[in-house]
């Protein structure tokens, strides 16, 4: 993450970014709407090749699932112009061959990679041709203005109507024409890469109406996940207080109970009884603390999130380092997510990373909360073998936040939370 005011403010540095970034954009769209024009050829070629011997089954979902690949490489390029990320919509083939045909007809996406074609023709062609010749005319100058006197040539023209044949026609149009050219090039590529990369998000992102629909769906699966997650852990805590500390009281009972019959004619019995009824006390004390702790642990009152957290990272079963930002209080569910997250990550690391560093970094993003965990062990996560990133899944889920894990077979392994705190 670097600082934004190189990105977003005014300066040289800033338009030469815009410039850099523009310039290579727009020219990608001169090869990039040639395919375009052949694209819908490919598709009916490989339509019409149903009827002959049923290839085209397979090669019309094959071949839009290629169109898919290349819109998606327009989106990250158009998100990277506009410096707002673009949604992937990237779907792999799955179910054999009319399951390929069922995902590809029921996504709407498919029918906004078709309408994409068009307009890279109409639109990209012309702007990438323009930009074509627009940064090539600065060249051209330069070559007018001290290679005019080359056979091959000799009596080029950089302004129509005006050979160049001396080197003071070569110095009168050619400076003037780079210095038109290069201040077009400056300020006019920018504008132009900006309103062709929102063009192509305007076609290739979702609509208001999907968004909507996609958002209900993430709820309601984040929602049964909060359910889960929930009675989850009340069955927990019911099997906690059942087997240990009920049991535990239950037993205090009986002793007091027998120690109270056996005071009066066996006192060193009652008294035996006593110390053991105290100890339990203590015990069932202690388990209690145990499983309040899992609920909300009384550190984050005593401490705060950035306390807590060092105490973890303090303890940790491998050297770990603490990178943390004071946040200021916030609402105790994020807390409690944030600091179960950092325990959870680094009892795996201790367990599972083979690791022998770690780093705990927290930052408050706007109304956001940032929680990475990284070592440097031998990564290769598998959430499919009910690895504890599932739980740290969906605890995070549950606040309507997101889990990003990267974990290549070799490591490093980090795990990141975005937790919404807005207070």
């Amino acid at each position: 993450m670097g600082s934004g005011k190189n990105e977003r403010g005014p300066g040289v540095v800033s338009q030469r970014t815009r410039v850099l970034r523009g310039v290579p954009y727009l020219l990608a769209a001169l090869p990039s709407s040639m395919a375009a024009l052949l694209a819908p050829f490919v598709l009916i070629v490989a339509a019409l090749a149903i009827v002959i011997g049923g290839a085209g089954l397979l090669l019309v979902p094959l071949g839009l699932l290629v169109l898919r690949g290349w819109t998606d490489l327009n989106r990250l390029w158009a998100g990277s112009v506009l410096r707002a990320p673009v949604p992937l919509r990237f779907r792999p083939l799955r179910g054999g061959v009319f399951g390929w045909w069922r995902t590809q007809l029921t996504d709407p996406t498919t029918y906004r990679d078709l309408l994409w074609l068009p307009v890279q023709v109409v639109l990209g062609l012309p702007l990438g041709l323009f930009t074509l010749v627009l940064v090539m005319f600065p060249f051209a100058s330069v070559i007018g203005m001290f290679f005019w006197w080359v056979p091959d040539n000799y009596g080029m023209s950089l302004v129509p109507d005006i050979p160049i044949t001396d080197w003071k026609t070569a110095f009168g149009t050619g400076l003037p024409a780079l210095l038109l050219s290069s201040a077009m090039i400056w300020w006019l590529v920018p504008p132009l890469a900006h309103g062709w990369a929102w063009v192509n998000r305007a076609v290739l992102d979702r609509s208001g109406t999907e968004q909507l629909e996609e958002r209900v769906d993430e709820l309601t699966e984040t929602r049964a996940g909060a359910i889960d997650s929930h009675g989850a852990e009340l069955r927990r805590i019911e099997r906690d207080l059942h087997d240990g500390t009920q049991a535990k009281l239950v037993s205090i009972a009986l002793r007091l109970g027998i120690a109270r019959q056996t005071l009066r004619d066996e006192p060193e019995t009652a008294a035996a009884l006593l110390k053991e009824a105290s100890e339990g006390t203590e015990a069932a004390m202690g388990e209690l603390r145990t499983i309040v702790r899992t609920i909300y642990p009384p550190i984050l009152s005593d401490r705060g999130l950035i306390g807590a957290l060092r105490s973890l990272v303090a303890d940790s079963g491998v050297p770990a380092h603490a990178d943390l930002e004071e946040v200021g209080p916030l609402p105790a569910a994020v807390e409690a997510a944030a600091y179960f997250v950092v325990s959870e990550a680094l009892t795996n690391v201790a367990k599972h990373a083979e690791a022998n560093f770690a780093v705990v970094k927290v930052r408050l993003t706007g109304d956001r909360l940032d929680v990475e965990v990284t070592d440097n062990g031998k990564g290769g996560i598998d959430e499919t073998r009910g690895s504890g990133v599932n739980g740290i899944r969906r605890r995070v889920a549950a606040l309507d936040g997101t889990t990003t894990v990267l974990s290549p077979p070799g490591g490093p392994t980090s795990i990141l939370v975005e937790l919404p705190c807005a207070r």
